[in-house]
């Protein structure tokens, strides 16, 4: 059995239940390289400082050095009965350079170094997945400029309800990831706070130097209070909220495009690539991906529940509790970075067929602006909304559709019918006529490509 690192107090061995119950390395081993460079700034403060030998300190960062190559290459031996990430490196290298490895560890505590590693993790993955979604919002925008003129009907309770542009719908969605996107920046403002110097939770007695340490970490802020550094784990929280929300909108354009690629629907054709067959059905083309997206969103939600729970009943300040912040982490950064690559190859194999849309895009998703012309010849709209209602019962009951209407039917409903509302009757003419500021008219579309031409550059 290994000796514990911080086994002087103890009169006997570590259960080998306990052992196993409470090892975390099988999963913060994700830490490792974020530990090094955590653990190779600390030393080479440590040793500016005075605080040990600069020899010591040189010493330190070589071994680091070659444990992290060691690491990379996947020949790292890593020991369940060691604990965790951090006390894996650390009983490395104080085997590989003697007692200088056991100076390491001066002024500071497991505390403030693992949400250190933790906080150099979410940064640069944070950053990651912000150029995920970068990446997204382009393709996107690609596909709105390859299909302005393809007219669609929207809906709302699944039910059509007016025409609109296609390109206005990619539209809708690159707006809302890129809500995801400042989200997801906004957040990273509160990671970039480095806790290491903490101490367990109190500070540290000796002369050290946090600003250095900040500086070559990359850190723009310090946390300003010890108790807090080594407690919190609001930001973890924030950013596994981020990808929940993240994870919805992905989920809602899944079902979106799931439902239109349906035989019933027939609007788009999903790339063969990116779907996948029936094992007994030869004829299946299945939007796996889609679906898989849709799915997976539950992961991250509970995620975030399971460390919403975890820390609603912590006192002050650290707690053993906390190891219970990291899987779901890893499994949320993991999921969300995935589904975004995803929906991206989605979207610029997609393809649409403007045959059916526009099919769909006429019929009873004109009734709004018959009503509305009626509006313009002087009736309440509630009024003419009734008058517009009972001509499609009138329709409906004949099994028409509303562009088959004649003037003279239009006349028996209101004498404010001309020659003119026949000319509205059209999927095109009724989309260009939504022409206030971000609406779908092509108009009021060209320029919101132009805007994100602009800022997606």
């Amino acid at each position: 059995m290994e000796k514990k690192l911080w086994g002087g107090r103890f009169s006997e061995g570590t259960d080998a239940f306990v052992e196993e119950f409470t090892e975390s390395v099988s999963f913060d081993k994700e830490l490792a390289l974020y530990d090094i460079k955590g653990s190779i700034a600390h030393a080479r403060m440590l040793g500016k400082q005075g605080i040990i030998p600069q020899e010591d300190a040189e010493k330190i960062i070589k071994g680091l050095e070659e444990i992290k190559r060691e690491i990379e290459e996947g020949r790292f031996q890593w020991k369940k009965e060691l604990e965790d990430v951090h006390m894996n490196i650390e009983k490395a290298l104080t085997e590989r350079i003697g007692e200088a490895g056991g100076r390491l560890h001066t002024g500071r505590s497991r505390n403030d170094q693992v949400i250190t590693a933790f906080r150099l993790y979410l940064k640069e993955e944070t950053q990651n997945i912000i150029q995920l979604l970068r990446e997204l919002k382009k393709a996107l925008l690609e596909k709105a400029k390859e299909n302005v003129d393809i007219v669609m009907p929207a809906y709302t309770h699944l039910q059509r309800a007016q025409p609109v542009r296609l390109a206005h719908y990619f539209l809708a969605y690159l707006e809302a990831y890129n809500r995801d996107e400042e989200r997801f920046s906004d957040t990273l403002k509160r990671i970039d706070q480095m806790p290491l110097g903490s101490g367990a939770l109190a500070g540290v007695d000796f002369p050290i130097d946090r600003e250095q340490t900040a500086r070559e970490l990359g850190f723009s802020e310090i946390m300003r209070n010890s108790m807090d550094a080594t407690a919190s784990r609001d930001v973890v929280i924030e950013f596994l909220s981020d990808a929940a929300i993240c994870m919805s909108n992905l989920s809602r354009q899944s079902e979106d495009l799931i439902i239109w690629n349906s035989a019933e629907f027939s609007f788009v054709e999903l790339p063969d690539k990116l779907t996948t067959g029936s094992s007994i059905m030869p004829q299946k083309k299945n939007p796996d991906v889609l679906e898989l997206i849709r799915g997976k969103t539950g992961r991250v939600y509970g995620s975030l529940v399971a460390l919403l729970t975890v820390v609603k009943g912590l006192p002050m300040a650290y707690n053993r509790d906390l190891q219970e912040d990291k899987e779901p982490v890893f499994d949320a950064v993991r999921t969300l970075k995935g589904s975004i690559i995803g929906m991206t190859k989605i979207i610029q194999g997609l393809k649409p067929r403007k045959d059916v849309m526009e099919k769909a895009a006429g019929g009873f998703a004109l009734a709004t602006d018959l009503a509305n012309y009626l509006v313009r010849k002087g009736m309440p709209f509630r009024q003419a909304h009734h008058v517009v209602g009972q001509i499609v019962g009138y329709l409906t009951q004949q099994n028409r559709e509303l562009e088959s209407i004649t003037l003279e039917e239009l006349r028996e409903f209101s004498d404010l019918f001309d020659e003119d509302a026949l000319s509205i009757l059209s999927p095109y003419h009724v989309a260009d006529a939504r022409n206030s500021y971000g609406g779908t008219a092509r108009e009021q579309i060209l320029k919101q490509i132009k805007y994100w031409e602009e800022k997606l550059k």
